[in-house]
């Protein structure tokens, strides 16, 4: 599902969590919300319906994030501006498969394009653990305030990645339901894109890519 802005900014891709789909009725809000604003936004099925009903594939974050990375390179490879900055935005599971498609090293399936920054909502950062301290980008982690396991979790992760910021929704719960919490994962996400892509590495190029 692309949202695509005339003449975008910049770019983000939604990994949904497990249980979830594309069609996620708090990422379609999020991914409106960032349209409205001039950002282009892609969100799809990380898996197949018949993939999805095996639960090790839902918590295999391996492979979504190789997903994530074959979606990252067919959304780049239709760009026409090589420089244009994208960002994840991951849920639940879908963060852990962000942030170790952040750490992939090159060569593999990696955009023309500089990744700028990570968000997550409610994600599980700590299910890609090894992979943290090899993730560059800023990354903001947003935790409803109620939701005190995956806070204490994402706190745990926090530790290992070298620019990041953990953002803490007063009273809201796992999937921010509260009256205004969505509200606030969406200012706070559309205000640490705005800031990193403003300061997005330059494009390096491989020989041999």
């Amino acid at each position: 599902l692309l949202l695509a802005p005339p003449e975008p900014r910049r770019w983000v891709i939604f990994a949904h969590g497990s249980g979830s789909s594309r069609l996620s009725p708090r990422n379609l809000r999020v991914a409106q919300a960032l349209a409205a604003g001039g950002v282009g936004t892609l969100l799809f099925d990380l898996l197949t319906p018949a993939e999805a009903e095996d639960r090790r594939h839902v918590f295999d974050i391996a492979l979504l994030s190789q997903r994530l990375l074959l979606a990252t390179r067919w959304l780049s490879a239709r760009l026409d501006d090589p420089a244009l900055p994208f960002a994840y935005f991951g849920a639940s599971t879908g963060a852990a498969a962000a942030l170790r498609a952040a750490a992939a090293p090159a060569p593999g399936p990696r955009a023309r394009n500089p990744l700028c920054a990570v968000v997550s909502r409610g994600g599980r950062p700590d299910l890609a653990l090894e992979a943290l301290s090899a993730v560059a980008v800023p990354t903001l982690l947003i935790v409803g305030g109620a939701d005190a396991e995956v806070l204490a979790l994402n706190r745990q992760a926090a530790r290992r990645l070298r620019q990041v910021e953990v953002a803490v929704v007063p009273g809201a719960g796992h999937l921010f339901e509260e009256p205004g919490a969505l509200d606030q994962v969406i200012h706070l996400a559309r205000e640490w894109m705005t800031r990193h892509a403003q300061a997005a590495p330059p494009l390096r190029v491989r020989q041999g890519a």
